[in-house]
């Protein structure tokens, strides 16, 4: 068996397709564990081995170092350890190192090591004053703006267009704030991260020769992870190519998360319209996870719906457990349930280090870091610190304690709650939630933990002081040892993408929590059920789902389950005989329906996912076709709704609609595939 055969032995046939499909343009949407990575890097090292590629003219792009360095490896265990493999700003930076000092006769400017201190500076130019987490908001939505072409002086429109907020603060401010900090960096002669992009994309755009030569360079691309593509790399890659198609795109739809960063899915399902020729190849045989994990994965997603893009999976493993369905009286209670079934899963065998707690945010780890360090459990915190290690956490138990002293040895105080929300708001702590997400809600939420933690001692102990709370504080700081290395991993659903576990137990699935409370909107919402099934699809053998009706113990139950579920758990609890009747739901963002609103399968608060103008030509024709007979006779409104949403092209598509069958599409269905062609 010749080497280039060896490479294909051992692929399934769609990674086989993948592999052996070297021409470009391709696309490839890959299904979570579906094994992309193992699908394109054999992909390169066949073209290689075929000598369809020479190796110094691929480069493989993708999203992380530690990405990047696993494809090389692989790579270098192919027999292709020579191909270029870098993410999108060490391609960019390269480049931008080669070029400018031969343009402009001077180095590269210098990269600041952190924007913060430039972002704090033009903050307090313009008036600004905020803790650390303000700072950080700014910075991340300079970075956005930036990925998405979005220059500081357009800033206000485009972002009031995009419903963007930065904690409290007007648009007119943050302007004014993303105009100050260019100013800041021009001054100094420094760059920051994103800059490095854009500058590489003017440097290639404005002088021909350079394009030129980075053409010459690299004549065959793969973009992994394209799902998370921003505006500025896709524009990148658009000037690398020069118009040529030797790209292969590999992503998942479902699996696209960082939208608040810039990235867009839209640029993955464009990808065959800007290559109307490109070969679409679906990875679908999921290698990670058991069939009733994949099964719940797959109902994630309402089938039919414009939110469907990607793929539906199929297991290729044994059966395993049923997924657990928890749903728990308060917070404590779950999390005291995870971390005894996170201890029941080690006693059948599996290892700490392969168990994970997935939740949405990262205040709400602190109940299951207790939870597991009263059971002895070790654990290790994924992108993120420990509860009470974090600055505003240990600021708040300082002030507290100082507060404390100051009370002397006064007797019980009922006035405890209100005396620590004092406290706190000397932090600039409110009642109210800021109305974004961001690092200033992240310290928000790490604050009202402690008021949280307050109100549930006074429940224990009405007789609680702040002495008693401070002590109580620090209890709980110390139960919550310092993490280990070889324990559970602890971590939000948006660090734990890319990663896998045997065991997954995913806390927090109620309304407000997963969608979270400040996602409105119906692409929020949609973003937030791609979380969701990110979360899921950790999952490698058992999988438990939990949630809590109400905060505290003895609290009014008035939390549900995360909408998410309601296609996925069982319809009745065990051992019931009563069939619960499921409401007609949204087809967007699958919300009950009111009875006016199930005619069109859309709430009223979500656009209208069909083409509104064909379907008012089908109705006009049905009017036309029936005569003096019923309308009804031809196709109902569900019908030729379901036509103007799907636009099916061929009869065969036609013939997946329900209502539509073979006497109907012998009847009418040229008359239908043309007033579809006609509204293209």
């Amino acid at each position: 068996m010749s080497t280039a055969d060896r490479l294909l032995a051992g692929l399934d046939p769609e990674q086989r397709q993948v592999a052996e499909t070297l021409r470009g343009p391709v696309c490839v949407i890959a299904g979570a564990g579906t094994g992309k990575t193992r699908a394109i890097t054999h992909r390169i090292a066949y073209g290689v081995a075929t000598g369809v590629y020479n190796p110094s003219s691929v480069l493989a792009v993708t999203f992380t170092v530690r990405a990047a360095a696993e494809m090389r490896e692989r790579l270098g265990q192919l027999g292709a350890p020579s191909v270029q493999t870098r993410t999108f700003h060490s391609a960019a930076l390269s480049q931008l190192r080669y070029f400018w000092p031969k343009m402009y006769g001077v180095e590269t400017p210098k990269i600041m090591e952190s924007k913060f201190g430039f972002v704090a500076e033009a903050a307090k130019r313009m008036g600004v004053h905020g803790e650390r987490s303000l700072i950080r908001d700014l910075a991340s939505e300079i970075e956005w703006s930036k990925v998405s072409l979005i220059p500081a002086t357009d800033y206000a429109s485009r972002a009031r267009e995009r419903s963007r907020e930065v904690a409290d603060l007007d648009i007119a401010t943050v302007t004014s704030v993303l105009l100050a900090y260019e100013d800041i960096k021009r001054e100094r002669g420094c760059i920051d991260m994103e800059d490095i992009l854009l500058l590489n994309l003017a440097v290639l755009a404005d002088e021909p020769r350079a394009a030129a030569e980075v053409r010459r360079t690299y004549r065959h691309f793969v973009v992994d992870e394209y799902q998370d593509v921003n505006p500025a790399q896709a524009a990148l890659l658009d000037v690398w190519l020069g118009g040529r198609d030797e790209v292969c795109v590999v992503g998942d739809p479902r699996q696209t998360i960082y939208s608040f960063a810039g990235a867009s899915a839209q640029i993955l399902h464009d990808f065959t319209r800007t290559y109307p020729d490109a070969q679409r190849i679906e990875l679908v045989r999921n290698y990670r996870s058991t069939p009733q994990i994949v099964a719940a994965a797959n109902d994630v997603f309402p089938r039919g719906a414009s939110t469907t893009l990607g793929v539906r999976l199929v297991s290729q493993n044994d059966p395993g457990p049923a997924i657990a369905y928890r749903e728990f009286a308060y917070e404590a209670a779950e999390a005291a349930g995870v971390a005894q079934a996170v201890a029941d899963a080690n006693r059948r065998g599996i290892a700490y280090r392969d168990m994970a707690i997935l939740y949405r945010i990262n205040a709400q780890s602190e109940q299951f870091e207790e939870a597991l360090s009263e059971l002895g459990i070790p654990y290790t915190l994924r992108g993120g610190e420990g509860f009470f290690n974090r600055a505003e956490v240990r600021q708040a138990i300082t002030l507290l304690r100082g507060a404390a002293v100051a009370e002397g040895g006064a007797g019980p105080d009922s006035t405890l709650v209100p005396d620590v929300e004092a406290v706190l708001s000397s932090m600039g702590h409110t009642s109210e939630a800021p109305k974004s997400a961001g690092a200033v809600r992240d310290r928000w939420e790490s604050l009202n933990a402690i008021v949280s933690m307050t109100e549930d001692l006074v429940v224990q102990n009405p007789d609680a002081s702040l002495q008693t709370l401070v002590a109580d504080l620090e209890r709980r700081a110390e139960i919550a040892h310092a993490p280990s290395g070889d324990g559970v991993t602890l971590a939000t659903l948006h660090t734990a993408k890319g990663l896998e576990w045997d065991a997954v137990f995913l806390a927090g699935v109620h309304e407000g929590s997963l969608p979270f409370i400040y996602a409105s909107e119906p692409a929020q919402i949609e973003e937030e059920r791609r979380l969701f099934y990110v979360g899921l699809t950790r999952a490698r053998r058992e999988l438990m789902v939990s949630w809590s009706t109400a905060r505290r113990e003895g609290g009014k139950a008035t939390r549900k389950a995360s909408r998410f579920l309601d296609r996925l758990r069982p319809a009745t609890p065990a051992g019931s005989q009563t069939r619960s009747v499921r409401q007609p739901r949204c087809r967007v963002c699958h919300t009950e329906l009111a009875v006016a609103e199930r005619k069109l399968g859309v709430c009223s608060s979500c656009p209208t996912d069909y083409d509104t103008e064909l379907f008012e030509s089908l109705r006009e024709w049905r009017r036309e076709t029936a005569g003096s007979k019923p309308a009804f006779t031809v196709f109902n409104d569900a019908v030729l709704l379901e036509v103007s949403r799907v636009k099916p092209r061929s009869e065969n598509q036609l013939a997946t609609i329900k209502g539509i069958g073979p006497a109907k599409i012998e009847l009418y269905g040229e008359a239908l595939l043309e007033l579809v062609r006609d509204s293209l």
